[in-house]
């Protein structure tokens, strides 16, 4: 194998594909990445869970492939002077790589035992645009439990029905929910994609202005963004019932400056010890007026925000961040807040619309 490719192409590519590469394994060859050169160059990156693949724009002198430790390339490549780099591979897997005045021969291991990537048919293959793609994870993702023991949650579940995708992350004390409709209303998906590939999708987006494809059969999940794919194990069994446990009656709705509320709780949260869960701010709606309050014992701390109210007066305590979380990825200026009693879920909508749904379970004082 014999390429040439401009530094800058090879970092990108290199940075890419090593957020699939395992840091840590039994296998040497996965702490790799494979360079393969056939009609242009093919970078992967795979620890069997997650597998990403890259072109990169290279002159091709000999076609051939080598895998070459992920650390050591991408030092490599990154501390190079921003011009042409040949790289070459001589006998017995050494690897030539020449930029400029620098010279590296570094050892490399045979590709015949990388791991292929899992075959992805193009079975419920949707298209969505990649900014709403990254916003759709961004406005979810916080609420992916990290409790291993109910590991299905640990990822996102991902529904696309009758035109309409809808993304849902669920620990067991909230609930983030997004929905969009879509161009293609024969799609159908239904897959459980953990969170620590979403997190990486969102990472390797290139050109939010194109769409992202989308596909899954035997268990695995595609995204296709052209010059390069992502491929992922699904999460197996069954996903909570997510409409089931959505309040459909509510005693109090209050409509509320999202700003507002979130500076508020921001500031009752200043006087809470950040290694303490145990401390819940207060939520005393009465009238027009909330009225957030938080005591322990470095401080106290009270406000008022003006709101709009209907229904009955509420005096309910929440775990200060789950607020904060959901707050800081709604851009809507304003939103309604539905509350069923003082120990049961609340729910914070828009005021328009359904695209959006947060449940948050109150703490019992």
């Amino acid at each position: 194998m014999k390429i040439v490719c401009s530094k800058e192409y090879l970092l990108n590519g290199i940075n890419v594909v090593q957020k699939a590469v395992s840091t840590k394994s039994t296998m040497p060859i996965l702490e790799g990445i494979l360079f393969e050169a056939g009609n242009n160059l093919k970078l992967v990156g795979n620890d069997l869970q997650i597998g990403i693949e890259c072109f990169v724009d290279a002159d091709i002198i000999d076609k051939g492939s080598i895998v070459l430790n992920s650390r050591i390339i991408g030092d490599i490549v990154r501390r190079l002077p921003d011009s042409e780099v040949l790289i070459e591979v001589k006998e017995n897997n050494e690897v030539l790589i020449e930029c400029e005045n620098s010279h590296f021969l570094i050892k490399g291991l045979s590709s015949e035992g990388y791991p292929d990537l899992p075959f992805v048919s193009r079975e419920n293959e949707f298209k969505i645009n990649q900014n709403l793609l990254k916003e759709m994870v961004r406005q979810t993702i916080f609420a992916v439990s990290l409790d291993e023991n109910r590991p299905i949650l640990t990822g996102t579940l991902i529904e696309c029905k009758n035109g309409q995708l809808t993304f849902v992350s669920i620990d067991g004390f909230r609930m983030a929910l997004r929905r969009e409709n879509i161009d293609n209303k024969e799609a159908e998906l239904k897959v459980v994609v953990p969170g620590k590939t979403l997190n990486e999708i969102v990472k390797i987006i290139q050109s939010e202005d194109e769409d992202i494809s989308i596909y899954s059969s035997k268990g695995t999940v595609l995204f296709d963004m052209g010059n390069c794919k992502m491929v992922s194990r699904l999460l197996e069994g069954e996903y909570l019932n997510y409409n089931s446990i959505i309040p459909e009656e509510n005693k109090t709705k209050v409509r509320i400056n999202t700003k507002d509320l979130l500076g508020a709780i921001e500031r009752a949260a200043l006087v809470i010890p950040s290694d303490e869960k145990r401390y819940p701010i207060s939520f005393e709606i009465k009238d027009d007026i909330m009225i957030i309050s938080s005591n322990t014992e470095i401080g106290a701390v009270k406000e008022e925000i003006n709101i709009m109210t209907e229904g009955k007066e509420i005096d309910i305590s929440f775990n200060p961040r789950y607020f904060i979380d959901a707050l800081r990825v709604i851009d809507c200026e304003n939103i309604d807040i539905y509350f069923t009693t003082s120990i049961g879920p609340c729910t914070l909508r828009p005021v328009v619309g359904d695209s959006f749904i947060y449940m948050i379970l109150p703490v019992r004082r």
